[in-house]
């Protein structure tokens, strides 16, 4: 499918040069002198190479749709991670790279997305947030204030992540998958 390429986001794949690309970023860049044009960082799906090409905003690109299946994460043995679908009971093996870093955060029966180009699977979408409780966190400094600074605490599966001086071992909290931040304290 046809697009202007200033339409295309992170996480969507195209085709160009007879190859498969993953959009990494873009960024819109409007030089003083001649049109604006859009930056697009890409990785090719096959060999994993990373490249960067410029377009013209109003310059068409090839989008290619991807197959999208809702999948339940089953277990990892290294580095290789098996999902279910769960209307076929079909079982597929993923490795880590094409899962990237919010890998970390698969939990025992989540519902993610998997994405697939002509039954070759090229990402994992993960649930936006997730629950975690805190296994480690430094003790609150006297005289901080809560809007002075984050500290860090360990999480159950081993991640660290920065969370106000409030929060304590054993309390549990909220995580963006995308980027591994704090959001809030978990409603119980």
């Amino acid at each position: 499918m046809k697009v202007n390429a200033n339409t295309m986001r992170p996480g969507h794949v195209m085709e160009h040069n007879g190859k498969l690309w993953v959009v990494a970023k873009t960024q819109i860049v409007q030089p003083g002198k001649g049109g604006a044009f859009i930056q697009i960082e890409m990785k090719d799906v096959r060999s994993g190479t990373k490249t960067i090409e410029r377009f013209r905003t109003q310059e068409s690109v090839e989008r290619v749709r991807l197959d999208e299946h809702e999948m339940q994460f089953l277990f990892a043995e290294g580095d290789v991670f098996t999902f279910m679908d769960e209307e076929s009971f079909e079982q597929v093996t993923i490795p880590r790279e094409v899962i990237g870093d919010p890998a970390v955060f698969l939990q025992d029966g989540m519902k993610v997305t998997v994405q697939s180009y002509e039954g070759a699977p090229l990402g994992v979408e993960l649930p936006q947030t997730v629950t975690l409780t805190v296994v480690e966190a430094d003790p609150v400094v006297k005289g901080q204030t809560a809007s002075s600074s984050y500290k860090p605490a360990v999480m159950e599966n081993g991640v660290r992540v920065l969370v106000p001086p409030h929060i304590e071992s054993g309390i549990r909290i909220v995580v963006d998958t995308s980027d591994g931040s704090y959001l809030e304290r978990a409603k119980d």
